[in-house]
Formats: structure tokens, C-alpha cells, sequence
């Protein structure tokens, strides 16, 4: 009987305050569209980075020369100790050369041309992550024996910077856009509570509890928020699986290896839709319960 009551009385008021109701349910598709954006993003830029890790973020160290062998293994010793450093290989002069005439393919055999290899020693090391760059390569400056220390600086840092500003704006956005949502989803739970005073007070008058009184308007802060999750996840989805399409095409091939795939996205950003959009509509009527139903 309860249980009845409570949805019955729940879409009753959903339908009463319809236009309000939509209102409640645009603003948390709004929020959560913005949401998924910045979710997407932090996604594939996580991704894009873990995937080229090993073309852009080895770091080159090239030893001196006439470094004797037990000095180089020290060295190597240090370094693979940096926070940070995930691997260390050393790589011969001879080496060395032979890359660069792979590199060079049919025209490799000019390289025979040196009377004496002019390539150094070096280390390439494997970072864990793109954000120990800087420490790592600090520190190797600081060690006797290194000629010079090489890696792409601009490129690295350019992944840290977009990231963290996305990260920043989308963090800025999302708390406004909630406040916004749970604000409209409170004042649409007001409606209901004002059309309904004369019920409430005389169901208090008859002995209903107060949670008996509270939960049709709980449950319908709650509905408006999955209402609106479920929105937001099916644009989000089918959105990203046209753009992901169009990225991953013969054209764009490349990106094809880096980005994240269309049903990881939608798996993660339904469930976090969900738990976020019922917890707005949840918190919309709790707020507007505790300041305008004495109960």
C-alpha cells in the first residue's frame, strides 16, 4: 500500500508540474553533456598520452666520451633508482648507427662513409609517467659523465597543460551546472509541496509519518535526475560514436590506435550519469523538503 502510494502520488506530481519537471530534466542533461565532454576528454588525452609514451616520452642521455665501462653501469645505476624511471637501456655507438641506417633505408649505405662512428654512448630511458619528465631529467644534469640530455620537452608538456586545463574549467563548469540543476529540481519539489499543502497537513492531522510524507517528493527529485542521466547518456554516446568513426576513418587512421573505445566510454559515463543524476534530484528534494515541508 505504501509502496503504491508513493509512486502514484510520485508521477501524479510529475505530470501536475510538467513544465517544471522539464526544466529539471534539461538542466541535468545540460550538466551532464558538459560532463561527459570533459569526461571524454580527460579519457582520450589520458589514453593519447599512455600510448605514445614510447615515442615521445624516452628520454635520450648521451655519455661522455672515454667513459670507462664501471663508471657507465653506476650510471645507469643511478638513474634507474630516479622516481619515476620505469626502465634503462644502454645503447652503443654501434648501435646506434645501425638505427639510423634502418631509419635511412635505401640510402643507409652513406652512412659507411665515416672513417669513425661520430654517434655517443647512450642511455634511452622509460618513464612510468609523463609527469616525472622534468624531475628525471633534472636530476640526470646533475650527474658527472653526461654529455647531454635530450627528450620533446614541448610536446610533453603541451599533453600536461591541456589536460590540466580541461581538468580545471570542467571541474569550475560541472559545480555550477549541478548547483544550477539541484536549484531548479528544488523549486519544481516546491511546486509539488505548495499544491499539496492542504493533503499534507491533514494526512499529518490523520498520524502519517513524516517519512510516509517525504518520500513521493524524494522519489520524484530522483526520477527527474535518471530521467535526465539516461538523456544525457544516449546523446553522449551516439555523438562520440559518429565522431569516433569520422577519427577513426582511412584519413585519420593514426588516431584509430590512441583513442578510447565507443563501449568503454558509454559503460563509464552511464553508470557516472546515473549515480550523479539521481544524486542532483536526490539533493534537489532533500533541500527543498528540509526548508519548506515541516515535517
Amino acid at each position: 500500500m505504501k509502496v503504491s502510494y508513493t509512486l502514484k502520488e510520485t508521477f501524479r506530481n510529475l505530470w501536475r508540474n510538467r513544465l517544471m519537471s522539464l526544466a529539471s530534466i534539461t538542466s541535468v542533461v545540460a550538466t551532464l553533456i558538459i560532463l561527459g565532454i570533459i569526461f571524454i576528454l580527460v579519457l582520450n588525452i589520458n589514453s593519447i598520452s599512455q600510448g605514445a609514451k614510447d615515442q615521445f616520452t624516452n628520454i635520450d642521455v648521451y655519455i661522455q666520451e672515454g667513459i670507462p665501462t664501471e663508471e657507465i653501469n653506476i650510471l645507469k645505476s643511478d638513474i634507474i633508482a630516479l622516481q619515476g624511471v620505469e626502465e634503462v637501456n644502454y645503447k652503443t655507438k654501434d648501435e646506434a648507427l645501425e638505427e639510423y641506417k634502418e631509419q635511412w633505408g635505401e640510402d643507409g649505405y652513406l652512412l659507411d662513409g665515416f672513417v669513425e662512428n661520430p654517434l655517443p654512448n647512450s642511455f634511452v630511458i622509460t618513464l612510468t609517467e609523463i609527469e616525472f619528465s622534468e624531475y628525471v631529467v633534472s636530476k640526470i644534469g646533475e650527474m658527472q659523465g653526461i654529455e647531454e640530455v635530450r627528450y620533446d620537452e614541448d610536446f610533453i608538456n603541451k599533453i600536461i597543460t591541456v589536460s590540466d586545463y580541461i581538468k580545471v574549467i570542467g571541474l569550475i563548469l560541472i559545480v555550477i551546472l549541478i548547483a544550477i540543476s539541484t536549484f531548479i529540481i528544488s523549486n519544481t519539489i516546491k511546486l509539488a509541496l505548495n499544491s499539496r499543502r492542504t493533503e499534507i497537513s491533514i494526512m499529518k492531522y490523520v498520524g502519517a509519518t513524516s517519512w510516509f510524507i517525504r518520500w513521493p517528493f524524494i522519489l520524484e527529485g530522483t526520477i527527474l535526475g535518471l530521467v535526465g542521466a539516461i538523456l544525457s547518456a544516449g546523446i553522449i554516446f551516439y555523438t562520440y560514436r559518429y565522431t569516433y568513426n569520422v577519427l577513426t576513418s582511412d584519413f585519420y587512421s593514426l588516431l584509430a590506435a590512441y583513442l578510447v573505445g565507443v563501449d568503454k566510454i558509454f559503460n563509464d559515463s552511464l553508470v557516472l550519469f546515473i549515480t550523479i543524476g539521481s544524486g542532483i534530484g536526490a539533493l534537489g528534494s532533500i533541500t527543498s523538503i528540509r526548508k519548506h515541508l515541516d515535517v
